[in-house]
């Protein structure tokens, strides 16, 4: 008996010196998959079913959870998690507002969180909080400042701008309003309103007798879709912008004929077989586009399963350095995850080429965006 412990013993550690380990790694998701968020995390959740079996040899189990876009329930899963289903890594939420939320939860618990929504506030600054936290969509400051420069190239001069009531329509303000000034853009109007609101016929009155060049809607998803299809009928005739948050065909089909020549920044994915032979993402863009499509249907695929994709890809990427040096279920682990992920270079996502640091938790550059137009019905890159 002793003589077989001692064997045993020694297979162990054989195996965890070459990167092996015993345990499963297990994923934990938080998704909107319900709620004013749907039409972002369906096709999230959709590409989960995607993601690869096995990592380095290693099995990967994965808990997705729906948190209808509430806040506090992206919360409580996340506790769940971690507390109850020892996840070694989250990937969520689909929007702002939840993964700021779900920040102190994976920081208390020392376990890497990658987030699928945009505001940069979710990973900069990199402090002792944002350490554990990473994520795949572009900041708005990226997509800002491409929407800026389109603007000041047709020539807008006076900017109106309406966005949610909640961190995204904040983000988005701070980021634009302030490269708009230095581009010497004037903004002539700013509104809010609620991703639930049914009208808001008493803000677009106040953005049209402002009679900006150019209206700037901060919002994602369906209901971004509202404030656009008002202006048309209170008969706006000036250019309309969106963000990257409402790169989606349900958007196209909620807002209709009334986005037609709406210009927004996006994720190349978006036009993936509109990018030039050359472009480094069209290759890893065209991939995810092929699977999607293949699964759930032509024309399915849009930006925000792209951002989960992402996350799957940065985990394939860092888990083999996790391995060598611990094994799933531990805090080791998910230490050893965390520095792996924050080590990437070059990693081709669908979305862009990721380089992680130390300062930070995005690592894309400027050739993560384009920007495209609404025209008839479909997304155009403008070249």
């Amino acid at each position: 008996m002793k003589k077989h412990k001692t064997i045993m013993a020694a297979a162990f550690g054989l195996a965890f010196a070459s990167g092996a380990a015993w345990a499963d790694i297990t994923v934990g998701v938080s998704v909107s998959a319900t709620g004013p968020a749907a039409s972002l995390g369906i096709p999230e959740k959709n590409t989960l079913t995607l993601m690869p079996k096995t990592i380095a040899g290693q099995k990967v189990n994965y808990i997705v959870l729906d948190d209808a876009s509430d806040t506090t329930t992206a919360v409580k899963n996340i506790r769940k998690l971690i507390s109850e289903d020892k996840v070694d890594v989250v990937i969520g939420s689909t929007i702002t507002p939840n993964s700021l939320a779900m920040i102190d939860v994976a920081a208390e618990s020392k376990t890497p969180m990658i987030s699928m929504a945009a505001s940069s506030k979710i990973v900069d600054p990199v402090d002792d909080k944002r350490r554990w936290v990473f994520k795949t969509p572009q900041n708005d400051q990226q997509m800002a400042t491409a929407i800026v420069s389109h603007m000041v190239d047709a020539g807008v001069k006076t900017v109106g701008f309406i966005g949610f009531d909640d961190a995204y329509g904040e983000g988005w303000w701070q980021q634009f309003s302030a490269i708009a000034e230095a581009r010497k853009l004037k903004i002539v109007a700013n509104e809010r309103y609620k991703r639930s609101d049914t009208s808001v016929t008493g803000q677009v009155l106040k953005l049209y007798a402002a009679k900006p060049d150019a209206v700037l809607i901060a919002g994602s998803g369906t209901p971004a879709a509202l404030p656009q299809k008002t202006l048309k009928q209170r008969g706006y005739a000036g250019k309309v912008y969106q963000t990257h948050g409402v790169a989606n065909n349900d958007f196209l089909r909620v807002c209709g004929a009334d986005c037609e020549g709406t210009f927004l920044p996006a994720g190349p994915v978006l036009v993936a077989d509109q990018l030039p032979a050359d472009n480094p993402v069209r290759k890893t863009a065209q991939d995810y586009v092929s699977k999607y499509e293949a699964a759930f249907g032509k024309g399915s695929v849009s930006t925000f399963g792209a951002h989960a994709w992402d996350a799957g890809t940065l985990l394939v990427n860092a888990v083999p350095g996790a391995l060598k040096s611990a094994q799933p279920g531990t805090p080791e682990f998910r230490a050893a995850l965390r520095d792996s992920l924050e080590g990437l270079k070059e990693v081709a996502g669908a979305h862009g080429i990721f380089n992680m640091s130390p300062t930070d938790h995005l690592g894309l550059d400027q050739r993560s965006r384009v920007m495209v137009q609404i025209k008839g019905g479909s997304w155009q890159m403008v070249k």
